[in-house]
């Protein structure tokens, strides 16, 4: 009789959390609102815009997103992969703090990467000025890399994208035992053979995750492939939305894209399939470091340093460099408000985002059932959503909604209503909610792991609601996760150009869109004043993210 009764009294209690699990089921189906808006509006637009697509556009759109996909694919899996196992499984000089700095690049967009690069890199700039100089060449003698190119834009994402390779895949051979691997050696096989044969295949969920970030970050990038002049379905969203005021073909390509970033995640999950890893003597025996000397050990030195010095050094210098000698003034009154515009942002989304994630998070360990499963499910989804796709997938059903308002309101009253939702900032944050929510909700349920089931049991004994438990409980635990979510989504959203651009408010500029605006009239000077703070917040996370790999061996 006292377990049906407390059993009773734990479904009492959960009937309290309400509001709590309305919360999750509303933030779950926001996060679905735009790629079924996207949906039905593309299904909508008719076959001609279909049609006009695919015998102008779609096909090359096509080849150059899935082409820069390879490359940078190929690329963070070299780069992280390999600088992952240098750091982790050898011994070299400077190894301590290479392992650190190789996380640096990830404070840093792509498109910030591009100015600084294409001020050095272009026919105007230091390098080619210098090389002409010195040898005498005019301007057609000689060949040299055309920065602004799919190649160029590929190295600048490949630069800023494979810490995210580098991060998992260091976490996952720093698990592995030493055993598979000396077996390994023990058999013949030489330290290249192991890594191949062995651990690699072992961190092969690892890789694939960080791999699917970086693609994820590729076709969701707008500012890069932009200001290179390289024409994907981002850049195509946005030239159909508004150089050619055709939301019929925005929508249909968001859908193509849509499609494509859903097709890779799938992929990933379906080739990891049932597979398990288990090293039963991971805990006895740790894979011993394999010392490095002579021209190996600076060879891997090379290998460790280039993309920091590429990726995080060489940039914060050219950018310096480019904003002491620009007339843009971050005091300004103007660089203020693009200041305050993007903190402003950046802090009410990150606020609210996290919010969604503890509502979605603390709902699924309420009712771990396939409803909460699916609500936690597609508020992940968002990330692989870029934020063109979003923006067009919010703006067409509020847009709608407006209009139909408006002319009611018209018609009944004699009051225009304007946009009320459409042209505020409201809808921009909520965009940035669905993007970013998967971060959050990633960091709430890392820290939620911590907390034991009996916490939970002993609070409701004690006569505490769901709520009451959050609120006491989980969240004084919880605080330093829930800390870090809120700077992830801080810093994405500082960093954030697509959507911004396409669902800013009238003159409500921030520091990505005047950095992105001054890049395009081809003014880098200014440009790199915005970007250079944009950096600087990026910087804080990636501090947090340091000290952790610093602690963790």
């Amino acid at each position: 009789m006292e377990q049906v009764l407390t059993t009773a009294q734990t479904r009492k209690l959960r009937d309290r959390a309400g509001p709590l699990v309305a919360a999750a089921y509303i933030a779950a189906g926001i996060c679905l609102l735009p790629m079924v808006a996207v949906a039905i509006a593309a299904a909508t637009g008719g076959t001609e815009t279909v049609a006009h697509l695919i015998d102008t556009v779609l096909g090359r759109y096509t080849a150059n997103t899935v082409l820069l996909v390879g490359l940078v694919a190929l690329g963070t899996f070299a780069l992280g992969v390999g600088t992952a196992w240098l750091v982790t499984m050898t011994r070299f000089p400077g190894v301590r703090i290479l392992e650190i700095a190789l996380v640096l690049p990830l404070a840093y967009p792509a498109y910030v990467l591009a100015y600084a690069y294409t001020h050095v890199l272009d026919h105007p700039g230091i390098v080619q000025t210098t090389l002409r100089a010195v040898t005498g060449w005019g301007p057609r003698d000689y060949w040299f890399p055309e920065i602004r190119s799919l190649g160029g834009a590929a190295a600048m994402l490949i630069l800023v994208l494979y810490p995210y390779v580098y991060l998992l895949t260091r976490a996952a051979f720093l698990q592995q035992g030493g055993a598979t691997f000396l077996a390994a050696r023990a058999l013949g096989h030489g330290p290249w053979a192991a890594f191949v044969r062995v651990s690699l295949p072992m961190a092969r969920p690892a890789i694939a995750g960080g791999v699917l970030l970086a693609v994820m970050e590729t076709i969701a990038d707008f500012g890069t492939v932009s200001y290179f002049g390289v024409q994907t379905f981002a850049t195509g969203i946005y030239t159909s939305w508004f150089s050619m005021a055709d939301r019929a073909a925005a929508a249909q390509l968001a859908l193509c894209l849509l499609a494509f970033a859903l097709l890779l995640a799938l992929l990933e999950r379906a080739q990891r399939g049932e597979a398990r890893y288990h090293d039963p003597s991971r805990r006895q025996h740790r894979m011993p470091p394999i010392p490095l000397s002579g021209p190996v050990a600076w060879l891997a030195v090379l290998i460790c340093a280039v993309p920091v010095i590429l990726g995080a050094l060489l940039p914060a210098v050219i950018l310096l460099e480019m904003g002491a000698g620009s007339t843009q003034s971050l005091f300004s009154p103007r660089y203020l408000g693009f200041l305050q515009n993007s903190v402003t942002l950046a802090g009410i989304a990150a606020v609210l985002t996290v919010l969604a994630a503890i509502a979605v998070g603390y709902n699924l360990r309420l009712h771990p059932g396939r409803r909460a499963q699916g609500a936690a499910y597609l508020a992940r989804l968002g990330y692989a959503v870029p934020g063109g796709v979003i923006a067009v997938g919010l703006l067409v059903p509020f847009a709608a909604f407006d209009n139909a308002l408006d002319a009611f309101m018209e018609a009944r009253f004699g009051i225009s209503t304007g946009l009320l939702v459409t042209g505020s900032i409201w809808l921009l944050i909520v965009a940035y909610m669905v993007r970013f929510l998967a971060a959050a909700l990633g960091a709430y349920e890392g820290g939620q792991s911590t907390v034991h089931a009996n916490m939970d049991a002993a609070a409701r004994s004690l006569g505490q609601t769901p709520i009451g438990t959050l609120r006491r409980v989980h969240i004084p635990i919880l605080t330093p996760s829930l800390l870090t979510a809120l700077l992830i989504v801080f810093v994405d959203v500082m960093k954030e150009l697509p959507a911004t651009l396409i669902m800013r408010p009238f003159n409500f500029d921030t520091l990505a869109v005047q950095a992105h605006r001054l890049a395009s009239d081809e003014r880098l000077d200014g440009a790199a004043v915005p970007s250079l703070v944009i950096v600087a917040v990026g910087l804080l996370p990636v501090i947090l993210i340091c000290r952790q790999v610093g602690r963790h061996r």
